[in-house]
């Protein structure tokens, strides 16, 4: 283990600080227990070599940064920086989906919303900036990533976001399964990563069902729209097995909550009778889209349907999932833990957790030692050694994995 986070040759580029947002300090704890175990490695390693660490703070008990995002009774914020964080390498975590935490306005309760939490990380990179050696970004679900173009006359939300991060002086950030990662394209001229959770859906696949075939006579990749075809195209490809597609088939007379209403679902591709599928996307918002997509292949004679979501929202609560387990229209339902989700949620029998905070250390701590992280971007190595692995039977090692 330890050789897969030994920098040889380079030093931090500063001390660093994880500067965790009340909305992802769970997520963050985690990813600063992974960091302080790798660099703990670290040294063992460079010991057993008879090599030297000179760099002061490097091994410490926890990179977190005390701060806080407290409020007046109007509603209105301030950051709290508790320490010093003069040239040091800043990684800011947010949460903006994260619903759970209110605050007071004159006596009534709201809960936090996006553009809350928007506002509070503006706040935490105001209150550092200026004294950080590097101010960075984390920010799994990316803020207003899904109002990322213009239609008509409307907003260019995701845009106008970054850019303001941008003229803050935030020089990196890193996001997950970005709805459009082409939005990045609004600010040229700063850091923008936007990882995938394939490898962790695929460990989390072979581990909860060990006896799952990998060819394209028993397991076939799903996108449930045009838009995830990327995903499914990766995914099946590492794999070596067959995709298809559903299509919206939409009511454009009408339009029904800001959208025109979905008439079908129209599937593309060859037969999924008998097979295990896997629906790959970015999110389930309502679920109700992916829910008739799990009806119509069920339909079609599939045997298992499996959904793997990076982030799993559930805003219209989880019974109709739990009516579709139950029927027997869907089997279970992988998510990462990138985002806020619910002790209901997670006790139930058909949902599955990808963890992807020790993911998220290493891409940190690379970042730290501005190491490249063109392997963590495209995982196609690592994925492709869990597949010969559990082909050659690998059960055993995928309960080490845990």
């Amino acid at each position: 283990m330890a050789n897969n986070f030994v920098f040889k040759d380079s030093l931090p580029v500063a001390p660093l600080k994880i500067a965790a947002l009340e909305s992802c300090k769970n997520l963050a704890a985690k990813v600063n227990d992974h960091i302080v175990q790798f660099r703990r490695n670290d040294i063992e390693e460079l010991m057993r070599r008879k090599e030297d660490l000179h760099y002061r703070g490097y091994d410490v008990d926890s990179y977190l940064l005390h701060c806080s995002c407290p409020r007046f009774g109007t509603g209105e914020g301030k950051a709290v920086i508790n320490e010093s964080v003069r040239g040091t390498d800043v990684f800011v975590m947010v949460d903006v989906m994260n619903y759970s935490i209110p605050y007071t306005v004159s006596g009534y309760t709201n809960h936090m919303s996006p553009d809350d939490h928007f506002q509070d990380l503006k706040r935490i990179i105001g209150a550092c900036s200026a004294t950080a050696h590097r101010v960075n970004v984390v920010m799994p679900f990316l803020y207003e990533s899904r109002q990322h173009k213009r239609s008509k006359r409307e907003s260019l939300d995701c845009a106008m976001a970054l850019e303001e991060l941008a003229a803050l002086g935030v020089e990196n950030i890193i996001t997950f399964d970005a709805h459009d990662p082409r939005v990045q394209n609004a600010i040229p001229l700063i850091g923008f990563d936007n990882f995938m959770p394939t490898y962790q859906f695929v460990k989390a696949l072979f581990f909860h069902d060990s006896n799952i075939r990998i060819d394209k006579e028993h397991l076939m990749v799903i996108s449930p729209d045009e838009g995830a075809m990327n995903r499914a195209v990766y995914l099946a490809n590492n794999l070596g097995v067959d995709m298809g597609m559903f299509y919206k088939r939409r009511d454009y007379s009408q339009v029904i909550g800001g959208r025109n209403p979905i008439v079908a679902h129209e599937f593309l591709g060859s037969s999924v009778e008998g097979k295990t599928v896997l629906i790959i996307d970015d999110m389930i918002s309502s679920g109700e889209s992916m829910l008739d997509t799990c009806k119509e292949l069920k339909e079609h004679k599939a045997d298992k349907v499996i959904v793997c979501c990076t982030f799993g929202l559930f805003t219209n609560g989880l019974e109709k999932f739990d009516e579709y387990y139950h029927q027997g229209y869907l089997d279970y339902v992988i998510t990462t833990n990138l985002n806020y989700r619910t002790q209901e949620l997670i006790d139930r029998e058909w949902y599955l957790e990808a963890d992807m905070s020790k993911y998220l250390a290493a891409v940190i701590n690379s970042m730290n030692h501005d190491r490249s992280i063109s392997a963590s971007l495209s995982p196609t190595e690592k994925i492709q050694k869990l597949v010969q692995k559990h082909q050659n039977g690998g059960y055993e090692y995928f309960q080490k994995l845990v």
